[in-house]
């Protein structure tokens, strides 16, 4: 069962996760991304190439040959996928993936609108439903809640 992270007030989602991904990857661990559509993983896919200067997160989008070889995966909320990596999944769709009980973490990122905090509600009250352990954490403050 994964423990669940969310953290909330996120001025923009798609910086913190490059951030979080960064630390994540250099620590160690398999990362995947989930996110609501293609356009937004094209977003993020430049900013992984542009993130700190002189650093460099390898990753791929989940279907590449490459996938099983490469620390952090990319994909969308389309069904049916097969991940290669099982560690970690970073969430920014609106829904609980399929395979959510695949992965040991799954980190959710909200952001400061109505429109991503009311599924992100949803999203909370059914990982609790679920029995998973669940923390919350204040992006701007840098605490837990």
């Amino acid at each position: 069962m994964p423990r669940v992270q969310f953290y909330h007030n996120t001025a923009d989602r798609l910086a913190l996760t490059c951030e979080l991904v960064a630390n994540a990857q250099a620590g160690g661990r398999h990362i995947a991304i989930r996110l609501a559509d293609a356009a937004q993983a094209r977003r993020l896919d430049q900013m992984l190439w542009t993130a700190a200067p002189l650093s460099f997160i390898p990753h791929v989008a989940v279907d590449s040959p490459l996938a099983a070889e490469t620390p952090v995966l990319i994909g969308t909320a389309e069904a049916g996928i097969r991940w290669a990596h099982t560690d970690l999944l970073f969430n920014l769709a609106e829904d609980i993936p399929p395979e959510v009980e695949q992965f040991r973490t799954v980190v959710e990122i909200i952001g400061r609108s109505e429109a991503e905090k009311l599924p992100a509600r949803t999203r909370w009250m059914q990982y609790k439903a679920r029995g998973f352990p669940l923390k919350a954490f204040d992006t701007e403050t840098r605490t837990a809640l």
